[in-house]
């Protein structure tokens, strides 16, 4: 590995800081809030990078090895999202917008996704900054996934899909279930218990970390400035998470500014990115639709796929904000990988998306940002998700042997 990566990738980050910047300025001086997808894409793949924090590895790191240092990182990522987004809510820049409760379709896109992710050697996240950072079978699970999405949503699963989608539950005011609507107790209320118990959590876990036995010194490199440090060195899951959560505040607001009113999300990304290349006509959102839209006249031709030019960006600046991420840390290598490897991460690839087809998300939407609206929808895609890969993890992993 790299230990000192070349000026040169130090000038592309910084580059791409000021093209950030100028992009920012941009979109407020002409209202085209789309254009703000790149620059948060492009720090949600670094900072995706610099932790290693795919959602597969957590859930499977925790049942093989005990190591549950990146689902800490996911549940810091969750609340500190929460607390912003609690905030936001209260001061009218964002209107929470939690999943209905298509209990089947949580339940089985969940089990579906959860399984193929493993076989994809990461969820859809882990495939795109993975991706980024060289890894060929991610590029081929990459290559599945809009395949299996769109299975789901043009293709020959889509009536299975419609079928799945009439079981709903609703909440006594007929609208999405949550732990809000369940506990009687308001959005921010919960927000700030759940941070609290987090807070706790944490200082139990130090105090508990510190009581330890120490182990031996090691011998430090010598120091580099701050921004060095950042920006050349992997970074712990909670740092991730934090840094991740905080992105999520500013993505709730630009996303919904564009026309899509949720938090980070990239399974549709993904397919529209592909269905930009493939299909014509393309209806291109970016903007809010008007609250009354204009019905189509009769007789005319059907409506054209709608794609979100924000979630297009931002997967492609993902992939970008990985690549620098990992030329930086100098761990970026495009080695062959086993042929057998590469086949199965493709066609897991079309599991991992059909899944999240059905479910309409993936880790990211539906557990980081799902989870922060207290879905109750959420929490079952969420669930049957890490149960699956766990079984799967159990059986393709690990050959079914307990170790």
């Amino acid at each position: 590995m790299e230990k000192n990566p070349s000026k040169s990738w130090r000038a592309v980050s910084l580059l791409a800081l000021v093209i950030m910047a100028v992009i920012v300025v941009i979109a407020a001086a002409t209202g085209y809030w789309f254009l703000t997808a790149l620059p948060i894409g492009f720090l949600f793949g670094f900072f995706l990078e610099k932790a290693d924090l795919c959602g597969s590895s957590a859930f499977s790191e925790a049942f093989m090895f005990k190591d549950w240092r990146k689902i800490q990182g996911l549940g810091v990522l969750i609340v500190v999202s929460m607390i912003g987004f609690a905030l936001l809510s209260w001061l009218g820049l964002v209107k929470l917008s939690p999943r209905p409760l298509e209990w089947a379709t949580m339940l089985v896109g969940g089990l579906v996704f959860g399984s193929g992710m493993v076989l994809a050697g990461g969820c859809i996240s882990g495939a795109l900054y993975k991706s980024g950072g060289g890894n060929l079978n991610s590029m081929a699970a990459l290559v599945g996934i809009p395949l299996g999405v769109g299975l789901v949503e043009y293709g020959p699963l889509h009536g299975f899909y419609q079928f799945l989608k009439q079981y709903v539950i609703k909440s006594h005011d007929g609208g999405p279930v949550t732990l809000s609507s369940l506990t009687g107790l308001p959005f921010g209320v919960l927000a700030v218990l759940f941070a609290v118990l987090t807070a706790g959590l944490a200082y139990w876990l130090i105090k508990k970390k510190s009581a330890a036995p120490s182990s031996p010194a090691k011998v430090d490199a010598p120091q580099s400035g701050l921004l060095t440090r950042i920006a050349t060195r992997p970074w712990k899951p909670w740092q991730a998470g934090i840094a991740i959560g905080i992105l999520a505040w500013f993505g709730y607001m630009s996303r919904a500014a564009s026309g899509t009113n949720y938090p980070l999300g990239v399974t549709h990304g993904v397919l529209q990115a592909q269905l930009l290349l493939t299909d014509y006509p393309l209806k291109i959102v970016t903007a809010p639709s008007p609250s009354t839209p204009t019905p189509p006249a009769e007789g005319s031709p059907a409506p054209a796929k709608k794609a979100s030019l924000w979630l297009i960006l931002e997967v492609i600046a993902l992939v970008l904000g990985a690549h620098v991420s990992s030329r930086l840390t100098g761990r970026f290598r495009l080695l062959p990988k086993p042929p057998d490897e590469t086949v199965i991460a493709f066609f897991g690839g079309i599991i991992t998306g059909a899944g999240a087809g059905i479910a309409g998300y993936c880790v990211v939407g539906g557990i980081m940002s799902g989870w922060a609206l207290m879905s109750v929808a959420s929490l079952i895609f969420g669930l049957a998700t890490i149960a699956a890969n766990w079984i799967m993890t159990y059986l393709y992993m690990m050959g079914g042997q307990l170790k």
